[in-house]
C-alpha cells in the first residue's frame, strides 16, 4: 500500500507531538549524503556464521522427491483406471477370445463381443446419469444392431451363435422363435374392411 509523502509527515508529525519531540521528526531542509551519514555497523557477522554454520551434508538438494520416494509409492498403491480405460480393456479382451483368426476384425462374433462389453459400459453410465437421452438413444441403436447380426450369425452358423450367446451371457431371440403377424393372429377371423365407406347407413 502506497501512501504520498505528505500523509507520512502528517502522521509523523502526530506521533512526534504524541512524544513530545518535533526535531526528530521534521523534514530535512536540505537533500542529505547517505553515503557520509550511513556508518558500518558494529556487530561483525562473523560470530552469526558460528551460530548458523551450515555443513556441506545439510545443503538442500536441487530436486524434490528422490527416485526411492517415487519407487516405494507405486509399489504399496494399485494405480485406479477410469470405467471407460477398463471397458476399453475388457473389450480388447473380449474380442481377442472371440475372434476367427488373428487378424479377423469384421466376424459377427468379433462385433458381438465388442458390442456386448460396450452395451455394459453405457447401461452402466446410465444407471448414474438417467437424464441422458442422447446416451440412451445410442444404446439403444448400438443394442438393436447387435440383434440383427446375432439373427445373421443364426441364420449362418447356429453352433457359433449358440457359443457365443453362452459365453457373453446375452439374452437373445432367435427369429424363429419370434411368431410372425400371420402366426400370431391368423386364428383369428379378419376384421371388416371399412375404408372408404360412410359411417351412416341409409
Amino acid at each position: 500500500m502506497a501512501f504520498s509523502r505528505t500523509a507520512l509527515l502528517v502522521v509523523l508529525s502526530a506521533a512526534a507531538t504524541m512524544m513530545g519531540t518535533t526535531e526528530a521528526f521534521a523534514p530535512p531542509a536540505r537533500s542529505i549524503n547517505l553515503a557520509r551519514t550511513c556508518a558500518p555497523l558494529p556487530v561483525s557477522l562473523s560470530t552469526m556464521d558460528d551460530d548458523v554454520a551450515v555443513s556441506p551434508d545439510d545443503e538442500p538438494a536441487d530436486y524434490l522427491l528422490e527416485s526411492s520416494d517415487l519407487e516405494g509409492e507405486s509399489a504399496g498403491e494399485e494405480e485406479v483406471l477410469a470405467p471407460r480405460f477398463l471397458s476399453e480393456q475388457r473389450i480388447a479382451d473380449l474380442r481377442e477370445a472371440h475372434r476367427r483368426h488373428p487378424t479377423d476384425t469384421g466376424s459377427p462374433e468379433f462385433q458381438v463381443a465388442g458390442m456386448t462389453e460396450r452395451i455394459t459400459h453405457l447401461t452402466q453410465h446410465l444407471k448414474d446419469h438417467p437424464k441422458d437421452f442422447s446416451t440412451r438413444r445410442g444404446l439403444v441403436a448400438l443394442v438393436n444392431k447387435r440383434r440383427r447380426l446375432l439373427n445373421y450369425l443364426y441364420r449362418e452358423d447356429e453352433q457359433g451363435y449358440v457359443d457365443i450367446v453362452g459365453a457373453l451371457g446375452i439374452r437373445h431371440k432367435v427369429p424363429g422363435a419370434i411368431a410372425s403377424r400371420e402366426d400370431k393372429y391368423g386364428r383369428f377371423p379378419s376384421q371388416k374392411d371399412n375404408k372408404g365407406k360412410s359411417k351412416m347407413k341409409n
